[in-house]
């Protein structure tokens, strides 16, 4: 399709649109894995088909209103955050997903929780010395990568991920969480997906390993 023909896609008038079914830019049926696209100005995350995907790859694409979602995967088992760091962090959960966000220009920081994505107050500071700390996923992309965080009992492990793999982690969490502690079924599901992102990711190696 040349230029002019998917700039005309977007002149005719637009389907009725069931997100998730069809593509939510120009109306094309979707499988169940398919490609997202960031609207950076209201936070939405775009169900697309691989056409309208592409529209939004090259960097400064629709002066960056809409940003194509990766696919990258980089996993850290020994990433350096210090119990301290975390507890300036106030994050009430194991798990945490902080990304930069273009418009307000600065990290943010989100946890899951059964009412949705919750937003942190980020110490800036604080997070400047954990980002220097762990030069692996200091290429994260703005928009749509987030380092995602993950604490054990006494180690943390980093994630880059997609952003829309965050939101899936929400919705898992808002569906299945019972209770104060979330129950047997909430945190089996949560195990499942990060050990599907291990699988997927690779490795960050350490020189000091």
């Amino acid at each position: 399709m040349t230029d002019l023909g998917m700039l005309r896609r977007f002149l005719e008038p637009a389907p009725k649109v069931v997100a998730g079914e069809v593509c939510e830019m120009c109306g094309e049926k979707l499988g169940d894995a398919h490609p997202h696209v960031v609207n950076t100005d209201s936070r939405q995350l775009l169900c697309t088909c691989r056409g309208c995907w592409l529209l939004f790859t090259p960097e400064g694409a629709a002066q960056g209103r809409f940003r194509a979602v990766d696919d990258r995967h980089r996993y850290d088992p020994s990433f350096r955050l210090s119990a301290a760091q975390w507890d300036m962090l106030q994050i009430p959960v194991a798990m945490t997903f902080v990304f930069f966000n273009s418009t307000l220009e600065r990290y943010v920081a989100f946890y899951p929780s059964p009412g949705g994505a919750t937003e942190s107050l980020l110490e800036l500071d604080v997070w400047d010395d954990v980002m220097a700390a762990n030069p692996a996923f200091a290429d994260l992309l703005p928009d749509v990568e987030a380092l995602l965080i993950e604490r054990g009992d006494d180690t943390f492990a980093g994630y880059l991920v997609p952003i829309d793999a965050c939101y899936e982690l929400v919705g898992t969490v808002r569906l299945h969480w019972k209770g104060f502690d979330g129950g047997q079924e909430a945190w089996e599901d949560i195990a499942r997906f990060f050990a599907d992102l291990r699988d997927r990711s690779d490795r960050v190696q350490h020189d000091d390993a």
